[in-house]
């Protein structure tokens, strides 16, 4: 049974990765909102991870960061605040976790941190400059620490596609929507949550112990692929 904690683990992805880790381990979540369920294996913290001070945690086997932010505007109407609250969000919040709970994550078993970033961190898509901009120093903060705790502690992130959450609600509205997503696929398709969750279940596993520094694509294609 492993200590995870879970930075966002209230909704969308991270929730569904709390619900595929309860029954096997203890999780530790901490969001501003409390999750809608109760288990015997789940601590829940209420906390800003912006704003206040992260909880001290005694033991701890696996991090995952999963706050993120999709911004979508043309670059004439971003502003200077867009791109720092983007970049708090996705990357000084990580930042800030992981100096948390580094010095205890390193006397875990097999110990792991998981980020995220996005397709558009490597597929140019209009409107995202934002966005692709703070994952990328997700991506630059995943293939550092890889290198700099390779001896200690694995760390990974997952580039989704979107993904249907609460998050991605504005762009999956309606079932037009939703239909010209899937033909923006070459796989025809879009990211499940629960997807993104078993990807995860993999990076923070046994099965995972020599990778480190990689950033994995989940995409349906659309990065990989040029029908």
């Amino acid at each position: 049974m492993k200590n995870i904690v879970i930075i966002g683990g209230s909704k969308g992805i991270g929730n569904a990765i709390l619900l595929q880790q309860l029954e096997n381990n203890i999780v530790h979540n901490i969001s501003r909102n409390t999750p809608d369920l109760s288990h015997t294996n789940l601590k829940h913290y209420t906390v800003d991870v912006l704003k206040d001070t992260l909880p001290d945690i005694e033991n701890i086997d696996v991090l995952i960061y999963c706050p993120g932010s999709i911004n979508l505007k043309p670059i004439g109407s971003l502003s200077i605040e867009d791109f720092r609250n983007d970049f708090e969000i996705n990357v000084i919040g990580a930042v800030k976790t992981i100096q948390k709970y580094l010095p205890v994550l390193k006397k875990g078993t097999n110990p792991s941190i998981l980020l995220f970033s996005t397709v558009a961190a490597k597929l140019g898509m209009p409107f995202h400059a934002s966005i692709a901009t703070a994952k990328a120093g997700v991506e630059g903060l995943v293939k550092s620490l890889g290198a700099e705790l390779a001896s200690f502690v694995r760390i990974n992130a997952i580039a989704p596609t979107i993904t249907d959450t609460s998050l991605a609600a504005g762009i999956l509205r309606n079932d037009r929507m939703k239909e010209n997503m899937m033909e923006r696929h070459p796989m025809k398709n879009y990211l499940k949550p629960e997807e993104v969750a078993s990807m995860a279940n993999y990076l923070i596993s046994e099965n995972a112990k020599s990778i480190s520094g990689q950033i994995f694509e989940m995409d349906y294609g659309i990065v990989t692929f040029k029908i």
